[in-house]
C-alpha cells in the first residue's frame, strides 16, 4: 500500500538568483507533490529550472521562498550539516557522470556512503553485495571503474544509491553518457526497482528516457506546465 504522505511536497518554490533589476528566477513558483513508489520524469530545455528543481528536490539548495517536505521533513530552515544527513539517508543519487572513485573496487564503491553514515563493516558489505546483485553484477564486485564498461559503472552508481535504503532514487541526466543498449539496460534497471517499491525521479531532456516513467512533468520558463500521467507506462 502506498502512503498517503508525499515522499516530495514542494510549495510554492521560488528560487531567485541576484537582486533588483538584474534578479533571475529559475523557480517562478513551482507546486510539485510526488508519493511513494511513484516513477517520475521531470523534462524541460535548459534554462527552463528542471535542474534547480532537482537541486531543491536534492536537498543541493535551498529555495528563496516556499516550503519544501522531504518524506516528511521540512528542509527549508536546515543549516548544511543537516542538510548533508538528509541527503545520505533519504536519497540515493545517480549522477550522468557515474562519480565513481578510481582505483576502487565496485563493492568498496557501493559501501562509501553507508561508511559516512556509521553502518557497521559487516552491514556494510552485506548491502553492498546484495545492491550489486540485484543491478545485475554479482560477477564485477572486486573489478575497479576502469576495468567496468560505463554502463556497468552506471550499474555501480545505482547500487550505491540502493545501498542506503533511501526513501527516492534521484537520477539526474543518467543515460547522458551511455550508448543505446546501455541506456535501454538502465531504464529497464529502473522499471524493476520501480516495481519493487521504490519512488523514483528522473531528469532528463531525452523523450524516451521520460517514455520510460509513468509520470512526466514538463517545465518551461521556471514553471511547471504539464503534469501527465504516461497511460501507456502506468500499471
Amino acid at each position: 500500500m502506498e502512503s498517503t504522505q508525499p515522499v516530495i511536497d514542494v510549495r510554492g518554490a521560488v528560487k531567485r538568483y541576484g537582486e533588483g533589476d538584474a534578479s533571475i528566477f529559475a523557480l517562478a513558483g513551482v507546486d510539485l507533490q510526488i508519493n511513494a513508489g511513484e516513477y517520475v520524469a521531470i523534462m524541460g530545455p535548459s534554462g527552463s529550472g528542471k535542474s534547480t528543481l532537482m537541486n531543491i528536490i536534492g536537498a543541493l539548495d535551498i529555495m528563496t521562498k516556499g516550503k519544501y517536505f522531504l518524506d516528511g521533513i521540512e528542509i527549508n530552515s536546515m543549516d548544511e550539516s543537516a542538510l548533508a544527513v538528509v541527503r545520505g539517508r533519504k536519497i540515493g543519487f545517480i549522477f550522468q557522470s557515474f562519480n565513481l572513485i578510481a582505483r576502487t573496487t565496485a563493492v568498496a564503491n557501493v559501501e562509501l556512503p553507508m561508511a559516512y553514515q556509521g553502518i557497521k563493516k559487516d552491514e556494510r558489505r552485506k548491502r553492498a553485495l546484495k545492491a550489486l546483485e540485484v543491478v545485475g553484477l554479482a560477477d564485477r564486485v572486486n573489478h575497479e571503474p576502469t576495468e567496468l564498461s560505463g554502463g556497468q559503472q552506471q550499474r555501480v552508481a545505482v547500487a550505491r544509491a540502493l545501498a542506503t535504503r533511501p526513501a527516492l532514487l534521484l537520477a539526474d541526466e543518467p543515460t547522458g553518457a551511455l550508448d543505446s543498449k546501455s541506456t535501454a539496460d538502465l531504464l529497464d534497471l529502473f522499471d524493476q526497482i520501480n516495481a519493487a517499491g521504490r519512488t523514483v525521479v528522473v531528469i532528463t531532456h531525452e523523450d524516451d528516457v521520460a517514455a520510460r516513467a509513468k509520470r512526466v512533468v514538463r517545465m518551461r520558463d521556471g514553471t511547471i506546465i504539464s503534469d501527465t500521467l504516461n497511460k501507456g507506462r502506468v500499471a
